[in-house]
């Protein structure tokens, strides 16, 4: 039975290639080049839909100490500089800290805006969130 199985596999395989399509590699598909205005002005749309999260630590230190900053007052920075804020949340980095009191407690707020508005959070201090979530 199992050499049956075999046999029936093997001529599947000789059989169903026949066409070549399963033989092509990516060398026998040309390229398509596109102009390279076009080819930056795609990068730059896709750049610009693109999501991305940033966050600034919200202030708040160890043993109550600090004082933190609420979301929304903070998004209310990203708002005046016309950057379109789609989501917001409070997250922990990840990361460890020290603890002792009035020391940072790792925790930020993240906020999800176009890719092409990097550069203006930047101006207000905002990073790229690139911890784990």
């Amino acid at each position: 039975m199992n050499l049956r199985l075999m046999i029936l596999l093997g001529l599947t395989a000789i059989v169903g290639c026949q066409t070549g399509h399963c033989r092509r590699t990516t060398e026998d598909v040309p390229e398509v080049q596109l102009p390279e205005d076009m080819a930056k002005g795609k990068a730059e749309q896709q750049k610009s839909q693109r999501k991305i999260e940033i966050f600034k630590y919200d202030g708040s230190l160890q043993c109550n100490q600090g004082k933190t900053i609420e979301l929304k007052a903070m998004a209310q920075g990203l708002e005046e500089k016309k950057i379109k804020v789609y989501s917001m949340k409070k997250k922990a980095d990840g990361l460890m800290h020290i603890q002792v009191c009035g020391s940072p407690t790792g925790y930020a707020n993240v906020y999800e805006i176009f890719e092409a508005d990097l550069e203006k959070a930047k101006e207000l201090g905002f990073k790229k969130w690139t911890f784990y979530d």
